[in-house]
């Protein structure tokens, strides 16, 4: 069997996958209010307490649709108001974060605004008042400084990791960067800040952090970079500078690491040992930065500026004496701290040319982050796996990891109450509120390793001890000083010659013996004399030591007293600071009530005074309607009398016209008759004196004897129809208006109409078009025949517009059958009945056909 080899990468390390059921924190969104400009200017933002603040419309805004201003009300985790101070912004917001720092998890601090809303003073802050940057770099020094390892003895390699260094190594380093001119040294001895950080933080304002583990060596890294046009730069590069030909920076790239981290790649990283070099890195790089003055802002950032702690520890060895020697055992923990630029409406700033450019790319990558927020919030509220886009800017994809789950996240969000930046104020409270929602993992704990604790503070316990037995040990040997010796020496008798010349000498021994006892008597006085000084001293010492216990104890009890003094001192200061607190915020309260209550009461005042108005009018009016209905009472009177009398003169008028009309009907009636009687007899007779107006009775009789239908016609004879020209023909145009209920009676003799329009009901339309109008009207006649009356009258054009018609006249006509024989004859005739019934015919068709009006 043959076993073949394939040539593969290397596997990539693989990724800590995030358990699902981890526990998650929301984002932290905290809110500050900065002061406005001057004191007359308008407000629209509102502190209601301390997590809610109350957005008003300004007086110039356009109302919504039903005519009013809508507040909008939006919480926080916690608003800091106008008075709040550097220290207390602190204290609530980074100072745990740089406490999570050094118990190795991340975090993330940025600050959000709309332009010239005071997002690099709370970052940055000014002198006397520094802001969080300063701060958190101050009490990061403040817990470790003792315990930071030598420069150097971290190396940041090409990856975003971490390589470690011996002693050797590392003080070759140091060589190495000291003798290179070009690359600035940090000098041992303390150099004075720069002005604008002199005085940033006071003595009184220090901390420090607890549960420092001591068994560590801690080393700092800090970074500076920008991004600028979705371009990242790094503020801390020492580029040669050519004055002839001067160079662009170069822009730098975002790469990820073999753990999925997002890092700028070639970014330079200095290391640091205290806060006045931190400060000097900053101030560096502050300098670099892109700012411009605008019509909103003087200094208004151009770029958003992201300044990161990196905190390398790496635990002792067994012995606690050096760094143990093992890369998978440091860990690399940061702190990211960003200003981001303000959003800005171009119209506002008048930006131009690269400023308006600037505005723009400002503008979408803030955008680009609110479009990750929103979707991070859909995905985690609907259970949606949308894509994040964080590559859409430079911001949201260095920032990947912190919302993935890689440490905390939290934001600021500045304020500017003014009435001009309402519109925009409204835009970032709703993305702050959006960003609320979101929930990212919480950090897990991660051990460094299972050595035993407290190493180094044993180590330094044994080496106090060593040091102090070597001092013990090291005291009598003092005694053989050379310089003691010489001088006790030289106390003694001097010694004699001791040369012996001749064996027979009897006179040296003995001279050297005798000095010899001489000095040896003078040893003993000595030896009693130090013995009695030491007694002596010893028992000083003695009295000395009982008196120091005397005053140690006298000293303790003294120290005692003054701890509980100061546990007193405070827990009233404590209780002072609360009671402080407290004061502030019911004075802030109070504040609010009063402008509350005075809002109220000019609302009272005007709505009382609006009621006053309304009643005086109400009133008014009642007494203005009294009045009306007075007067349309009298008018309605006066116009009751006048139409009475009026219908009294019409009804007498028409009473007498129709009675005159009755009597010339009466009369022509009789004429006719005569006239018919005279044609059929042979001899004419005298023609009848003129009667006298018949009265009513006979009328009655003769309306009595007529039947109330008409009596069945015989069948028609065909005749040539002769048509009667009427009174209705003429040049002008006519509007025959014929009802669609009018009988069609088919007689010889119809009306004939020439230019007329025929119509079964009357229109403005056709009224328009002819300046004639009639009326086809049929109803029943006393005699029971059917009669048809003709209505005309004159069009003519109203002011409004529309069409009026003048009745002018009428005309009737009424049918008979030629062939049917006359009802009104008399029984007592003497002519022949066909001559009396054409006679009689011809006259009823002229008399029919004469105008009755």
């Amino acid at each position: 069997p043959f076993i073949f080899f394939r040539k593969c990468k290397t596997p990539r390390k693989p990724c800590i996958k995030k358990a699902s059921h981890a526990e998650k924190d929301p984002v932290g969104v905290y809110c500050r209010i900065r002061p406005l400009g001057a004191e007359n200017e308008e407000c629209c933002v509102e502190m209601i307490s301390n997590s809610t603040i109350q957005l008003h419309a300004p007086d110039g805004l356009k109302a919504n649709r039903n005519g009013e201003f809508k507040e909008t009300q939006y919480s926080f985790k916690k608003v800091f108001g106008i008075n709040t101070t550097q220290m207390e912004l602190f204290e609530e917001v980074a100072k745990p974060l740089v406490e999570d720092l050094i118990q190795c998890k991340n975090g993330l601090l940025f600050t959000y605004g709309v332009t010239g809303s005071g997002k690099t003073f709370t970052m940055t802050g000014s002198p006397g008042e520094g802001g969080l940057l300063p701060r958190s770099l101050d009490m990061l020094f403040n817990s470790i400084g003792p315990l930071q390892a030598k420069r150097f003895v971290f190396k940041p390699d090409d990856k975003n990791g971490i390589d470690i260094q011996n002693d050797i190594d590392a003080l070759l380093e140091r060589q190495k960067r000291d003798a290179q001119p070009t690359v600035p040294k940090t000098p041992s001895s303390r150099q004075k800040a720069d002005p604008e950080f002199a005085d940033m933080i006071s003595p009184q304002e220090a901390c420090k952090a607890e549960n420092v583990d001591e068994d560590c060596c801690y080393s700092i890294l800090v970074s500076y970079v920008e991004v600028y046009n979705n371009y990242i730069y790094d503020l801390l590069e020492d580029a040669p500078f050519d004055p002839i030909r001067p160079k662009a920076p170069q822009s730098k790239i975002l790469r990820e690491d073999q753990n999925h981290n997002m890092y700028v790649a070639g970014c330079t990283e200095v290391e640091v040992k205290s806060t006045e070099e931190a400060f000097e890195v900053f101030w560096k790089g502050q300098k670099k930065r892109r700012i411009a003055n605008t019509q909103l802002n003087r200094e208004s950032s151009r770029s958003h500026s992201v300044f990161t702690l990196k905190l390398i520890q790496a635990p002792l060895d067994a012995d606690g004496d050096h760094i143990l020697q093992d890369k998978n055992q440091v860990n690399v923990s940061q702190l990211c701290l960003v200003d981001l630029a303000g959003s800005e409406r171009t119209s506002r700033t008048r930006a131009e040319g690269s400023r308006l450019r600037e505005a723009g790319n400002i503008n979408q990558s803030l955008m680009t982050l609110r479009t990750c927020i929103e979707v991070l919030r859909e995905n985690q509220m609907c259970g949606t796996n949308k894509m994040v886009p964080y590559r859409d800017s430079k911001v949201t994809h260095l920032f990947k990891n912190y919302f993935d789950g890689e440490g905390k996240v939290k934001m600021i969000v500045c304020v500017n109450p003014k009435a001009d930046d309402y519109e925009e104020t409204m835009l970032v409270m709703r993305f702050a509120e959006m960003t609320q929602e979101v929930e990212v993992a919480r950090p897990v704990d991660r051990p460094i390793c299972g050595l035993a604790a407290g190493r180094r503070q044993k180590n330094q316990a044994f080496r106090d001890e060593l040091s102090r037995r070597l001092a013990d040990r090291g005291a009598p040997g003092n005694a053989y000083d050379p310089a003691l010796l010489n001088q006790l020496i030289e106390s003694f008798p001097p010694l004699p010659p001791c040369e012996l010349v001749d064996p027979g000498d009897d006179q040296t021994l003995p001279r050297l013996i005798e000095v010899l006892e001489r000095r040896h008597r003078i040893r003993q006085l000595m030896a009693e004399q130090f013995n009695k000084t030491a007694n002596m001293l010893n028992s000083v010492v003695q009295q000395f030591d009982g008196q120091l216990g005397v005053k140690e104890n006298l000293i303790q009890d003294q120290q005692s007293k003054l701890c509980e003094r100061d546990k007193v001192i405070t827990n009233q200061k404590t209780e002072i600071e609360r009671l402080e607190k407290k004061s502030k915020t019911l004075e802030y309260k109070i504040d609010i009530l009063q402008k509350t209550t005075n809002m109220y009461e000019n609302d009272k005042h005007s709505l009382e005074r609006e009621l006053e108005a309304r009643a005086q009018k109400l009133q008014q009016e009642l007494v203005e309607r009294r009045r009306m209905e007075q007067r349309m009472q009298g008018m309605v009177t006066d116009t009751k009398l006048k139409w009475e009398k009026e219908c009294e003169r019409r009804v007498n008028a028409k009473q007498l016209e129709m009675q005159n009309k009755l009597w010339v009907k009466d009369e022509k009636l009789k004429q006719l008759k005569a006239i018919v009687s005279e044609s059929s007899s042979s001899s004419s007779a005298d023609r009848p004196q003129k009667p006298e107006r018949p009265s009513r009775d006979r009328d009655r009789h003769y309306g009595q004897k007529r039947s109330a239908s008409p009596s069945p016609l015989p069948p028609a004879r065909e005749i040539n129809p002769v048509h009667r020209r009427s009174h209705s023909a003429g040049g002008e145009k006519w509007v025959d208006h014929k009802p669609s209920s009018n009988v069609d009676l088919g007689t010889v003799m119809q009306p004939i109409i020439p230019n007329a329009i025929q119509v079964s009901s009357p229109s403005e339309k056709a009224l328009s078009k002819c300046h004639k109008y009639v009326l086809r009207h049929q109803e029943l006649a006393s005699d029971g025949e059917i009669a048809t009356k003709l209505i005309k009258g004159n069009v003519f054009r109203t002011r409004s517009g529309g069409q009026a018609v003048e009745f002018t006249d009428v005309e009737m006509l009424r049918q008979e059958c030629p062939s049917a024989p006359s009802r009104k004859r008399r029984s007592g005739s003497a002519e022949t009945p066909d001559n009396v019934e054409d006679q009689e015919n011809w006259v009823w068709s002229i008399f029919f056909f004469q105008n009755t009006v």
